[in-house]
């Protein structure tokens, strides 16, 4: 009887003190959570270094099936400023393509994704833009220009609708342009190419299937900021 009641007391010990401890885990998490989001809102960005003409307006009025031939004629990747989503208030007017003027190969295996892509389920629009490894996403209030190199530095170092930074790994792999957030595989977004459509899945945007579309539609080029 006496070993059995101290076992009881044992076990109900150990549970106390599990539970004491699963509390203080569940605190600290969110505590480290709620430090994180203040970091990330509040963190400074890289210097902004965003060519003016680019959100002048016009980018209503380009064709953008015209795409740049790659023959490395013209500049190269690492001669055009990288471009950022503007402020915390994104773009107001479709902005012009970064990389127009750019025509280095795309590197080896690369999937060619350029183009304006619109999915007609979801209305969601975005523009990708390649050349060398340098790859550009626009869409919504949105200018994320990175480095497929497979690191975290050179990858996109921007903010997201709500002005949080983030941050993200890209690379291309057996023909996918995956993007990890901060560099963890679980935070990823994939772009590939069906045939003619474009692909495009993200862990909280879900699955899309993109159609390419040679202009902005009208209504569509201009938008009020966040």
């Amino acid at each position: 009887m006496v070993d059995a009641h101290r076992h009881r007391l044992r076990r109900r010990r150990l549970l106390r003190r599990g539970l004491i401890a699963l509390v203080a885990a569940v605190a600290l998490a969110g505590a480290a959570v709620a430090a994180a989001r203040v970091y990330l809102r509040s963190a400074p960005r890289p210097p902004d270094t965003t060519e003016a003409r680019l959100l002048a307006g016009g980018g209503g009025d380009v064709d953008h099936c015209d795409l740049p031939v790659l023959d490395g004629s013209g500049l190269t990747a690492d001669e055009i400023p990288v471009a950022y989503t503007p402020g915390c208030e994104g773009w107001t007017e479709w902005p012009l393509p970064v990389l127009a003027a750019c025509t280095e190969p795309l590197p080896a295996g690369a999937p060619d994704l350029r183009g304006l892509w619109l999915d007609d389920n979801s209305g969601h629009l975005e523009r990708v833009e390649q050349c060398g490894d340098r790859v550009v996403v626009t869409t919504v209030g949105l200018i994320h220009d990175m480095r497929a190199d497979g690191t975290l530095r050179h990858g996109a170092n921007d903010v997201n609708p709500s002005c949080t930074r983030i941050r993200n790994r890209t690379r291309y792999r057996d023909g996918v342009l995956e993007m990890d957030g901060y560099g963890i595989p679980f935070i990823r977004v994939e772009r590939w190419m069906e045939g003619d459509v474009l692909r495009w899945t993200h862990p909280q945007a879900g699955s899309h299937r993109m159609k390419r579309i040679c202009h902005v539609p009208p209504d569509r080029v201009t938008r009020e900021p966040y």
